[in-house]
């Protein structure tokens, strides 16, 4: 154990009451016993590399090298994705692949020069030397990645191979992705740990590894844009190098990329193109983001420790007295009864089928809990119904693991089992009855507290993996995608005619088919607010596109300041929720002061203006992959300065979000993407690309409309308008509109808008088979120097 570890351990003790702490110590002891059991010596390793080519074997979409001690499968689907696995390694069976890929037909592998072999699709060009290097190269033969030939270590006893692979990039390359990282968006050099974990309390940036941990990259350089993804999902490393340019001397260092895994087959997915293709590559692998239904697009409310009906009724009651839209209030685990999931404390909530049916008629949705650990006590319905179906994980000696978490001595259930998953998911329909409408899974990493040690479950547990078998090492970073899988499957079996809405905490690469995720315990800091931002931009860049964070920090008592700029944030994110510890300060906007709850309730407005555009930027989610907030060079990676740029994004196409992360801050410096851009407060114009300065008062954050851009917004009536912003003058725009035709699952139209001048005036038409047509919606033309509408 590290010493992260051991400070990871007594911040979860920490939390835990004194009758827990005893239990933890228990639980630490028993872990350590069944690895030192069950886990086999590694003993002594032998080191090998591929050696040198023999052969090569072509076939549909690639083909297979022999080398002296190893063999390489190329594949190039019809997606345009490379695929590479050694050792035999296959496509499948994996977890992030939605399907079985299809090779590309017209690509075959050929001799290349000097004795090595390539395949040529139609955006990349890989080359394998006759040592086993790889290369990515752009049609045009700019290298984009070289892959050196990779090294194992095996076992002399038998038993998986460690294994190591290191890449190089261009010199001024960036870093993007592995998962949800408080540092970041921009990954800097240094070593990133690919395991799931509760950082046992909150955190802020330098804390990694964070809940969600996944091996994809996305890199931006010059020469274009790729995603590699390393498809293992054991423990392991990505240690990163910034590259350096010579400074004129023509003498660059690369950026180098090492990754070492502790297991598993080494096998590597590459899609290259601009960002939207690349994203749009990945979704078609790992599937497309689930749709979440309409409301959960709007403002959510939660806390640890409502207590009781009476205190929701209160805050309920206390939204609608501010005039203040309300969309979700969320129910902690202290709803449950004694913290054990599937449960409800019927002294505190005695009627809470009835309550939620009354919020419902308001227009407040129910969002409940669900924890993965079942209270380890006969009498308990789950522990009964899962002990009968042999649905918990087993140690390497056939006992059932038993951990300490919030029930106390409890047990899981084993995800990666079909049987196990399709029984968890027929058990949301005690949530369904209770009237809750989402579900957020919490402590899914899985967490089992722990004195001391690692705070999950013992790495010899054992577990199905879809019939393998294999143990915790291999499953722990699938464990919550399974959860989520077991949770989105049983709704739509439950609720077939509604969109499930499930968010989880811990996931892995494909966790976006089944729903979003969120920040985590956040810790209450400005370093917390620019920590929120960075995960919600890296988490879309590896194919999350929903996220949010803990508006507000999770634990702590945010000063006004701090509360109000986190919370206009939050607005332009698609996540929007406050949350808080249980012993935590309020979260309520109205806690703050008049001053706070004035502004605090313009954000909130102008998010229920803008819901007809978050709606259009999830279903483009959906078919395109594509991030609803992006970074800013989403659409110019080539723009250096951009790439550089953390503290501003895209909000889809149409606007540019900069908000204010640090103290005491009134005016803020922007850096503008190409083109004409508008402030939406003054109507003032500015020109990209290049920087500007732009006023951040209290009452609100910059936020910038790209000129021709067609937005769809609610209008004073309610329904649908198109808020156009003129095009810079001989320019053209437009914007994309997919209206929402409720919470199932019709498919909706994408209506396409273009924007252009003709004479004096600016002409707004809809694209359709036959020509321009007149826009379905009414429109509302803003023009340079137009002050803002009032609302």
């Amino acid at each position: 154990m590290n010493g992260r570890d051991l400070v990871r351990s007594m911040k979860v003790v920490g939390s835990v009451g004194a009758a827990q702490r005893l239990r933890t110590v228990r639980a630490a002891w028993r872990h350590r016993r069944a690895d030192a059991s069950g886990l086999p010596s590694r003993g002594a390793e032998r080191a090998r590399v591929p050696g040198a080519v023999r052969e090569a074997e072509p076939g549909p979409g690639g083909g297979l090298v022999r080398f002296e001690r190893s063999e390489l499968r190329i594949l190039v689907a019809v997606n345009g994705a490379v695929f590479w696995g050694w050792d035999g390694a296959e496509p499948e069976p994996s977890y992030a692949l939605a399907g079985s890929p299809e090779p590309d037909p017209r690509v075959v592998l050929e001799p290349d020069k000097d004795g090595g072999w390539r395949v040529v699709a139609e955006r990349v060009t890989v080359s394998v030397s006759r040592h086993g290097a790889i290369e990515v190269c752009t049609p045009g033969g700019v290298v984009l990645r070289r892959d050196l030939p990779p090294r194992w270590w095996e076992p002399v006893d038998g038993g998986p191979a460690r294994w190591m692979q290191r890449s190089e990039v261009a010199a001024d390359a960036r870093f993007f992705g592995l998962g949800g990282r408080a540092d970041g968006p921009r990954l800097r050099a240094g070593t990133y740990r690919l395991w799931n974990t509760d950082p046992g309390g909150s955190f802020g940036p330098g804390d990694d590894p964070l809940y969600l941990t996944m091996p994809v990259q996305v890199v931006v350089a010059d020469a274009g844009t790729h995603l590699v993804f390393h498809d293992t999902s054991w423990d392991g490393t990505v240690t990163l190098r910034e590259g350096e340019e010579g400074a004129g001397s023509g003498h660059d260092r690369g950026g180098a990329c090492e990754v070492r895994v502790e297991g598993g087959p080494l096998r590597c997915w590459v899609v290259v193109g601009t960002p939207a293709r690349v994203l749009l590559g990945w979704a078609s692998l790992t599937g497309a983001p689930a749709l979440p239904p309409s409301w959960a697009l709007g403002y959510h409310h939660a806390r640890w420790g409502f207590g009781s009906e009476q205190e929701v009724r209160r805050i309920v009651a206390g939204y609608r007295e501010h005039g203040l839209p309300l969309d979700a209030v969320h129910l902690d685990i202290d709803h449950y009864d004694g913290h054990q999931v599937f449960t409800v404390d019927q002294d505190r909530f005695p009627k809470l089928a009835q309550f939620a049916q009354e919020l419902r008629r308001d227009g407040v949705r129910l969002v409940s809990i669900v924890d993965p650990a079942v209270r380890a006590a006969p009498g308990n319905e789950v522990y009964d119904a899962g002990t009968a179906l042999d649905a918990f994980v087993r140690d390497a000696s056939g006992r059932v693991v038993r951990g300490v978490v919030w029930p106390g001595e409890s047990v899981f259930p084993d995800f990666t089992h079909a049987r196990v998953r399709e029984w968890w998911g027929g058990l949301y329909a005690e949530r369904l009855a209770q009237g809750f409408s989402g579900f957020w899974h919490d402590m899914n990493e899985p967490t089992s507290f722990a004195a001391f040690g690692d705070t999950t479950l013992p790495r010899s547990a054992r577990h199905a993996l879809e019939g393998r078998g294999g143990d915790h090492r291999e499953a722990h970073n699938v464990y919550a995608l399974c959860m989520a899988r077991a949770g989105y499957e049983g709704l739509r079996a439950l609720v077939p005619e509604e969109r499930p809405f499930v968010f989880s905490r811990s996931g892995w690469a494909g966790l976006q088919r089944y729903g979003g995720t969120w920040s985590g315990d956040v810790g209450t800091s400005w370093p917390g607010l620019r920590a929120s931002l960075a995960l919600v931009l890296g988490l879309g860049l590896c194919g999350i596109p929903y996220s949010g964070p803990d508006v507000g920090g999770f634990d702590g008592s945010p000063s006004p300041e701090l509360y109000l700029r986190w919370f206009q944030l939050g607005a332009y994110l698609p996540l929007f929720r406050t949350h808080a510890a249980i012993r935590a300060g309020r979260r309520e906007p109205w806690e703050f002061g008049p001053e706070v709850l004035a502004h605090a309730r313009t954000a909130l407005l102008e998010r229920r203006r803008l819901a007809p555009y978050f709606v259009t930027l999830a279903q483009l989610a959906r078919r395109t992959g594509a991030p609803y907030v992006r970074p800013l060079w989403w659409g110019a990676p080539e723009d250096r300065a951009l790439r550089d740029c953390e503290d501003a994004f895209l909000l889809g196409d149409c606007l540019l979000v900069a908000p204010v992360l640090e103290a005491a801050v009134e005016r803020r410096a922007v850096q503008l993407p190409k083109g004409r851009w508008y402030d939406t407060a003054t109507g003032r114009a500015y020109e990209g690309p290049g920087q500007v300065v732009l006023e951040a008062p209290a009452g609100r954050i910059p936020v910038l409309a790209r000129a021709g851009a067609v937005i769809p917004v609610r209008g004073a009536d309610g329904g649908l308008e198109l808020e156009v912003w003129a095009p810079a003058r001989g320019r053209t725009g437009g914007g994309l509109v997919v209206r929402d035709a409720g919470d199932g699952w019709d498919e909706s139209e994408i209506e396409r808008y273009v924007t252009r001048w003709e004479g004096a005036r600016v002409v707004v038409e809809r694209e359709g088979e036959d020509g321009g047509l007149a826009p379905s919606h009414p429109v509302r033309l803003r023009r340079l120097g137009e002050p803002p509408a009032q609302m």
